[in-house]
């Protein structure tokens, strides 16, 4: 069995009992981790029990501090952006981050990037900060910013490969705030299950389920899903957040 984990923002306290008692082959956090400390030293008990992977949030680069504990952790490899892993035998693949409007956002799916990759948005800032349009320290801050954005290339990159459960940060598009875009991707990878995070919430998707071709299920802030979208853990806000529509931040 595997453990899908829902947004925790610094808090991991209830990890290590739902390990204890569910003994899960391994656990996946869906973005915004947010560790205090490098996230081998937050996990360090759970790490003895069960594998740890992750894929980033939003969140995860709001400072150097928070980039840090994550990308370069001890667990940096088990960071699953972007690429498909077997884990017991399941097929599992990974897109953290959130898109972004300065550099792809796609609505429609079609929609034209600014910028395909990484690497091509730090050539575009290197050429403003050549011309004067904005200083270095602003550049750094936009490059830290965009580690965990969605790319077009990113998301290409694991366009039609088959996997069992896609996990992703950004919602499919049956969340009000959602991508039919993570659906594209979650049909063309033939996907049983899709799992998100960042909208700390958990709705309920069952009408939903016959047209996108596969089950969807959102983990709320600091929930705990199994991998077949079944509740081991409600999220803080599950109940108040239900019904209710809300502005979400990009």
């Amino acid at each position: 069995m595997i453990l899908m984990f829902g947004d925790v923002h610094g808090y991991f306290e209830h990890v290590l009992p739902v390990v204890e008692a569910e003994q899960p082959c391994a656990v996946i956090f869906l973005g915004d981790l947010q560790a205090q400390r490098p996230l081998e030293h937050e996990l360090a008990e759970v790490m003895e029990m069960t594998e740890v992977y992750f894929i980033p949030g939003n969140h995860d680069t709001d400072s150097q501090k928070d980039y840090d504990n994550l990308f370069n952790s001890a667990l940096s490899d088990r960071n699953l952006h972007g690429r498909v892993v077997e884990i017991n035998g399941i097929r599992v693949a990974g897109l953290g981050g959130i898109f972004r409007e300065k550099i792809w956002w796609p609505d429609p799916v079609e929609a034209k990037p600014h910028h395909e990759n990484y690497d091509d948005l730090a050539k575009h800032l290197k050429t403003e900060v050549a011309y004067h349009k904005i200083n270095q320290q602003k550049a750094d801050l936009q490059m830290l910013k965009h580690k965990t954005t969605i790319f077009y290339e990113d998301w290409l990159n694991l366009y039609g490969q088959e996997v069992d459960i896609l996990v992703t940060h950004e919602a499919p598009s049956c969340h009000p705030h959602g991508f039919k875009a993570i659906d594209v991707l979650a049909q063309s990878m033939k996907a049983k299950y899709c799992f998100h995070g960042h909208h700390h919430d958990r709705l309920n998707y069952a009408a939903h389920e016959a047209t996108l071709g596969f089950s969807a299920h959102g983990v709320g802030f600091q929930g705990v899903s199994d991998m077949y979208g079944g509740m081991i853990s409600a999220g803080c806000f599950d109940e108040q957040r239900m019904h209710r529509q809300y502005r979400v931040d990009k």
